[in-house]
C-alpha cells in the first residue's frame, strides 16, 4: 500500500530504537522539502497567476501551515512530504481532486509487519477500536486526531521532566476538550469540554491537570503497552483518591513505569520515583527497613509478654 522507499525509511528509524524500548530517533539527512515549505512554511505564499497574467499573493490556511522546526524534532523527520502525499502535490497549483486524497494511515507502514511488533501497533488499534473515541465515531477516528504525524515526538520516552510529560500528552486531549469546543464540534455536535464543573469533584484541580495525565484517570492500563488508548466513558472515570494516592498507586504503572523500576532498583523505595512530584501514602517506605522495624517490633511484645510471665512465674 505504501512505496518501498517509504517503507524503507522506517526500517531505518526502526533500526536506532533499544531493545529495551523506544529511544530517541537520531536524526538522518535532512529531507528536501523546500519547495513545499517556500509555501507551507510561511504564513503567506506567492504564485504567479496565468488568468490573470500577474504574481499574486495569498494568506495561507493556517491548518496547512507546518512548523519546520517542530517537524525536525518530530519521528518523521526524515520523511518527505511526497513520501505520505502524493506526488503530484509537487505541482502548484495542485489538482482541486487532490484535496480528497486518502491520506496514510499510521496502520498502513506500522500495522501487520513483525518489523513493527515492537511497538504493538495492531494491539493499539484494537484499544482505539473499544475506546469511547472508537465506539462513538468508528473509523472517522484516526491517529491523527490525537498524534499530529508532522510534529509527534517519542515525547514519554525521551523526556525525563515528568511536568513536560504530562502537558505534552494533556494538550493532544485540550485539542479536542477544551474550552472553546472548536475541534471538538468537527467531530461531534455534542459538548465535552473541561470546564470548572466537569471536575467539579477534583480538589486542587489545578495542581492535578498539571502533574497527571488525562490518561491515568481516564485509560484502562495495559502492562504490554507504554501508553493506555483504551479510554473510558466519563462515568467510568477513576475518582477514587486513594487509586493514585496510595503504596499500590496506578500511576506506577503508568506515568511513573520506566523511571520507577530503575530508581527502585537503585534506592529501594517502592515510590522512590514519586517522591519530588507526587504526594503518595507510602512513598517513602523501603522493604528492609519495613522487615526490620517489623521483627524488632514483635521482639519488643515477645520481651514484654516473656518479662510478664517471668513475674507471673516468680511470684508463686
Amino acid at each position: 500500500m505504501y512505496s518501498f522507499g517509504l517503507k524503507l525509511k522506517i526500517i531505518v528509524i526502526l533500526l536506532t530504537m533499544s531493545s529495551a524500548g523506544i529511544a530517541e530517533v537520531n536524526p538522518q539527512e535532512p529531507p528536501d522539502n523546500t519547495d513545499c515549505l517556500k509555501c507551507h512554511g510561511n504564513s503567506y505564499y506567492q504564485f504567479y497567476n496565468d488568468v490573470i497574467e500577474k504574481e499574486v499573493h495569498r494568506k495561507m490556511n493556517p491548518y496547512f501551515i507546518i512548523n519546520n522546526e517542530l517537524y525536525d524534532s518530530g519521528v518523521h523527520q526524515t520523511f518527505l512530504c511526497v513520501d505520505c502525499h502524493l506526488t503530484e502535490y509537487e505541482t502548484y497549483p495542485h489538482e482541486v481532486n487532490l484535496k480528497l486524497e486518502a491520506n496514510y494511515t499510521c496502520l498502513d507502514c506500522h500495522g501487520e509487519d513483525e518489523t513493527y511488533a515492537l511497538l504493538r501497533f495492531d494491539e493499539i488499534a484494537l484499544e482505539v477500536k473499544e475506546s469511547v473515541h472508537g465506539k462513538l465515531m468508528g473509523e472517522q477516528f484516526e491517529c491523527t486526531m490525537c498524534h499530529n504525524p508532522h510534529y509527534y515526538e517519542l515525547n514519554f520516552r525521551n523526556k525525563k521532566n515528568i511536568d513536560e510529560i504530562v502537558d505534552y500528552s494533556n494538550q493532544m486531549c485540550l485539542e479536542c476538550h477544551n474550552y472553546s469546543d472548536d475541534g471538538y464540534y468537527l467531530l461531534s455536535d455534542s459538548i465535552a469540554s473541561i470546564n470548572n464543573t466537569s471536575h467539579s469533584w477534583l480538589p486542587n484541580q489545578e495542581l492535578h491537570f498539571k502533574k497527571v495525565r488525562c490518561l491515568e484517570c481516564h485509560g484502562v492500563r495495559n502492562d504490554s503497552l507504554t501508553i493506555s488508548h483504551l479510554i473510558k466513558s466519563t462515568d467510568n472515570a477513576v475518582k477514587k483518591c486513594v487509586e493514585c494516592h496510595s503504596d499500590n498507586t496506578i500511576l506506577m504503572s503508568s506515568l511513573y513505569l520506566h523511571d520507577s523500576k530503575e530508581l527502585r532498583d537503585k534506592y529501594g523505595f517502592f515510590n522512590g520515583v514519586m517522591l519530588n512530584n507526587s504526594f503518595v501514602i507510602g512513598a517513602n517506605r523501603n522493604f528492609y527497613l519495613n522487615a526490620l522495624s517489623i521483627i524488632i517490633f514483635s521482639m519488643v511484645i515477645l520481651a514484654i509478654c516473656g518479662h510478664a510471665f517471668l513475674r507471673v512465674i516468680i511470684k508463686k
